[in-house]
């Protein structure tokens, strides 16, 4: 049995990465602020004897004794970090350097949740993870990006001058039960449009692209990746080979609600925002040996259940 902490677990990926380890017979420590979110995601397991929950300010320094640490703090959602973009960089920097100083001083293995927004708008498509980036660092979004790229610095600096034992991993869309229904993101947007039959808002003309996966194929890809004994210290796409447009998507949840009454309507894209996103996986695939399993409709149809219970 591990000892594992996880930060910034109630948030939706969190939660799910929380039963899987609990599941595998780890006595798991969940830490978070509930900056973006509330009990309600753990309310579940508050009494199973090998779950602690430590409600804790992020920015300041925490000291444990753990085998494993999951390092995903940060607001995730921009209707979140865009609020509050100070606090956010504050919040992330601050708690990357306090994890590493504890997997330092403890010899733990620690893993940082990064993202494919590091890709920013990227000029190659698919993105492999040698990718430069085209990046922006001044744009109301850079609060986000540009942290997660601090992080990474960090990350690989503490491994090359402490030989802490690290794993970075670059999340792409991920959606499924447990996502906050109100976080802005195109998944949770276009379902809860439709559930109250208003208008399905999309940006630009609707051919941009993302790639998404299902929660439950990225915690797996996650834990393979702590768990891999084929060491290497590089960023991992946590990928999906499943691509679709934004007028894709909201055709196929309209037909698994088709009760609703919704339209599709278009309206200007926002500036800074990316034309197209997809994770070269094949770095995945060689080290983690793992395909992702669910497809769009299945994890979308899980999910449009979830959300019915927030009308």
């Amino acid at each position: 049995m591990k000892k594992i902490l996880i930060t910034w677990w109630a948030w939706f990926i969190g939660s799910h990465l929380c039963r899987r380890l609990l599941n595998d017979w780890n006595e798991v420590y969940c830490l978070d602020n509930l900056f973006t979110w509330n009990k309600e995601n753990i309310i579940d397991l508050i009494n199973n004897p090998k779950f602690t929950f430590i409600l804790h300010d992020v920015t300041q320094p925490f000291w444990g004794q753990f085998d494993e640490i999951y390092n995903l703090a940060c607001p995730a959602s921009p209707i979140h970090y865009q609020k509050n973009p100070v606090e956010t960089i504050k919040t992330s920097v601050l708690w990357s350097i306090n994890m590493l100083e504890l997997a330092l001083k403890t010899k733990a293995k620690i893993l940082q949740a990064s993202t494919s927004e590091i890709y920013w708008d990227p000029k190659i498509h698919p993105q492999v993870e040698s990718y430069r980036w085209n990046v922006n660092p001044i744009w109301i979004r850079s609060c986000y990006d540009e942290w997660k790229r601090a992080s990474e610095t960090l990350f690989m600096d503490y491994h090359r001058e402490h030989k802490v034992d690290i794993r970075i991993i670059r999340i792409f869309n991920t959606y499924g039960p447990a996502m906050n229904p109100n976080d802005w993101r195109v998944i949770s947007n276009f379902i809860m449009q439709a559930l109250k039959n208003e208008d399905i808002t999309i940006y630009w003309d609707g051919t941009q692209t993302r790639s998404f996966q299902y929660v439950t194929d990225l915690v797996e890809v996650i834990i393979r990746m702590m768990n891999n004994n084929i060491w290497f210290i590089w960023p991992v796409n946590t990928w999906t080979d499943f691509e679709f447009t934004m007028n894709e998507l909201a055709e196929i949840i309209l037909k698994l609600i088709p009760e609703s009454k919704s339209k599709i309507v278009y309206k200007p894209l926002p500036w800074d925002d990316p034309k197209q996103r997809k994770a070269d996986n094949s770095l995945a695939k060689e080290k983690l040996w793992r395909e992702p399993k669910i497809k769009l409709e299945e994890g979308l149809k899980k999910t449009i259940e979830y959300f019915k219970q927030y009308i």
